[in-house]
This record gives C-alpha cells, structure tokens and sequence, in this order.
C-alpha cells in the first residue's frame, strides 16, 4: 500500500511498507548549503558542479542542472516522481577555510554513499560549519611566517625582516578588524596596503630599514589574492571561463587596490626609493625561508595537521626544481612552468592519497612562484610617472602567469588520462546522471 502524504509546500512524500521518500525540496535546500559553504571556503568552481552533479545522481534525480559563478549558484533537478525544483543562492564572499573545504568535501562523499535524509544531512553539515574556529595566536603565527618569510625570501636582511615583522602583525590586527567593516576588496587593500607603506617610509627615514620595496614585496605576499589567481586560471582551463575572468577580476581588483595604498602613501610622503629586489644571495636560506613563508601561508588558509606539513613539503620542493631548472636553463618561464607542473601533479597525488580536494595542498604550495615582486614594481612604475620599469614589469607579470598557466594544463591533461586509464571518475557532469555509480567516489 503506498500512501501519498502532503507536506504542505507542494512537496510530497511517499510511504511505503513503513519507508518514507525524501522531501526533495529539503535535499536541495540541503545540497545548496554544503555548495554554499564549499564556495565560500576556497572550492573551485568546477569541484564544486562536480560535486553537485554527483550528490544529485545519488539522489536518483531524472535531470539536474548546475550554474556556478562566485557569486551566485543555480540549481534545477527533475524528481523521480518528475517533479521540477529550482533553488537560486546568492554567496557573499568570505576568507577562505580550507579545513572547513576537506570537511565539507568529506560531507560530500557521505551524502553520495548514503544519501541521508534532509534532517540527516542538516545535522552532519552543522557539525562541519560548527567546527571549532582558528586560534587567534595561530593567525598572528600565519602572519607574522608569510609576510617576514617572504621579505627575508625577497633579500631583506636582519633589520629589514624587523620592520616585516611589525607590518604582518598590523595587517593581522588591522585586517582582522576591517574585515568586518569593509567588503569590498580594492578598499581593503588600499588600507592596508597605505597603511604598510607609511610604517616602511617612516622606518626609512629613521635609518632602520634598508630595502623598503623587498620589505613591501614580502608584505603584498599577504594582499595578494593567491586563491582568486590559482581558482581563476584551474576554472579557465576547465572551460568555465565566466567563473575563470571573475576570479582573475577579483585578483586584479585587490591588485588595483595594493596599487592605490603604495602610490598614495609615496606622493604623500615624497619617497619613492628603490634598488629591486634581489632574491636571498643563499639557495639554502631561499628555501628555508619560502618554506617557513608558504607553512605561513597554509595557516593563513586555515589548514590544519599534517596536511600545513604536505604544503611546506610542496613548497620546499617546488622552489627547489625552479632553482635546479634556471641553473641548467636561465629562463624564468621554463623554470616556472616546470615547477608549476611539478606542483600540480604533486597536489593531485596528494588529493588521491588524502582524499581531500587538490587546491588544499595546491595554493600554499605555489606561493613562491606568484609574481608578487614584478606585481610591486608595475604598481610602484604606476606611482612613479617618471619610471620606466612599469612596462617590462607587467610583461614578466604576464609571462609568468602564463608558464604557471601552461604547468597546470599539462598537469590537467596528465591527470585525466591517469584517471582514465584506471578508469575512474574525474570530473563529471550532466552525463553522470545517465552513468552508474561507481562506489559513491569522488
């Protein structure tokens, strides 16, 4: 006997011999929040369609169709009982948490294996969102590694890495507390950025620091949109080029705003002094110190255990074959894409042998291949009407770009075929629903 019971939104479940059907317009609501949080943490777009369609096959959906961008997400599924639903959820932006991304990736394989119930997959995505938050002395360490680790990286020497220190705990502290007032990306990085500015001139102008563009190149490490750069040139080649330019925009807009900070602070202050940089004269101390600077920057994305360790371990090496590749080939776009490639393979082995999303293990990792230095120096030549370094600077910035570009499609493709030949899953999409499934895997 089946007995049709009416939930009072249009929505109905079944009853039969004692089992009740899902309440689909819930499991939507349900699947949307774990895609929201999943954004909202770090997930590349694709990773995040991926995982929709595969929750949506798990649910036995006749059709379902998924629109991501990284500001809204879209989702209409066909019941079993052929019932249309359509859920619209506008995402606001939010620091990354890479923990909370593994945790809710995990919530993904689960829902995909056991296809909980509403009530059930509201209670398992609570426990993951009510997660005990990062310890505040942990933000300052993350800090205080990145944005001193990378000056040192830069060729500041003892004084200069003094003056590094004081500026990553202000952008600690001081970011912190904008970030609760201020949004918008270009007016975030224009504070601080001008903030950071006048602390280096002034140390300038007390004789305390000597390289006060190395000391600010460390420094933009910590503004600089890595995330925003690494998700918007992955969703690229995986065709989602809107995705893609909105996630490069927003890497151009926090750009944007560095470049205002700096260019205000010099003209304020008549200082425009600068001797480029030059990485640490020692290989051993280059890589310790971009090593101590990436683990700054794992914390920085909230990563927690072994898994900080993995990007230190990514990041040692990665520099390392870019070291190795220039000292045989003194070419900055070879070395770059070699470490690149190196880099993306290394995070998709770690992915498989963690069964955590890539771009955990990838975006700490390859910190010390991001053109923050060429970066400074285009907005420094912006600042500095009379400079001539602005136009060979934004070449390199792009050339740069590019070999990483070029690392990861060769990555993409490598890895793709690997999964084929196993013949597993990769990424899958609107055919997954017409394709059984394979273990409920990721």
């Amino acid at each position: 006997m089946i007995q049709m019971l009416d939930l009072g939104n249009g929505n109905f479940m079944k009853e039969k011999q004692g089992v009740k059907k899902m309440n689909y317009n819930k499991i939507v609501q349900g699947i949307l929040d774990i895609g929201e949080a999943m954004l909202q943490s770090g997930a590349e777009n694709f990773r995040l369609e991926d995982s929709f369609y595969r929750m949506c096959r798990s649910y036995g959906f006749k059709r379902s169709d998924v629109f991501v961008i990284p500001s809204n997400i879209q989702v209409t599924v066909e019941t079993p009982e052929g019932e249309i639903i359509t859920q619209i959820r506008h995402i606001e932006s939010s620091e990354p948490n890479f923990d909370q991304l593994d945790y809710l990736n995990n919530l993904c394989r689960y829902v995909c294996q056991h296809t909980p119930d509403e009530n059930e997959m509201r209670e398992k995505y609570l426990e993951v969102i009510n997660r005990e938050p990062q310890k505040r002395i942990t933000r300052y360490a993350a800090g205080i590694m990145g944005g001193t680790g990378f000056a040192v990286f830069f060729g500041c020497n003892l004084r200069d890495a003094v003056i590094a220190f004081i500026v990553s705990v202000m952008i600690v502290a001081v970011g912190d507390w904008l970030a609760k007032r201020e949004s918008n990306l270009l007016v975030y990085n224009g504070i601080l950025a001008f903030i950071s500015e006048v602390i280096i001139i002034g140390a300038l102008k007390m004789g305390i620091a000597e390289h006060p563009d190395r000391i600010m190149i460390g420094i933009v490490m910590l503004l600089i949109s890595g995330l925003s750069t690494t998700n918007g040139i992955r969703d690229l080649l995986q065709r989602d080029f809107i995705s893609g330019f909105i996630n490069i925009m927003n890497s151009f807009l926090g750009a944007a705003g560095i470049a205002f900070g700096i260019g205000l602070a010099i003209i304020l202050f008549h200082e425009g002094y600068s001797d480029h940089f030059i990485l640490n004269h020692s290989v051993p101390i280059q890589l310790l110190s971009c090593t101590v600077a990436c683990t700054g920057f794992a914390l920085w994305f909230k990563i927690r255990g072994k898994q900080v360790w993995y990007n230190s371990i990514g990041a040692f090496f990665t520099w390392a074959i870019y070291v190795a590749v220039y000292a045989v080939k003194p070419s900055n776009f070879m070395a770059t894409m070699i470490a690149a490639g190196f880099v993306g393979f290394y995070a998709f082995i770690m992915s498989r042998v963690n069964k955590a999303p890539s771009t955990i293990f990838l975006t700490a990792s390859v910190f010390p291949l991001i053109p923050g230095p060429n970066l400074y120096y285009v907005m420094y030549g912006c600042g500095q009407p009379g400079s001539a370094d602005g136009f060979d600077e934004t070449i390199i910035l792009l050339a740069t770009c590019l070999a990483i570009a070029f690392g990861f499609i060769i990555v993409d493709v490598a890895s793709r075929s690997i999964m084929h030949a196993m013949k597993r899953e990769y990424h899958i999409g609107k055919s997954a629903l017409n394709l059984p499934l394979i273990g409920g895997k990721k």
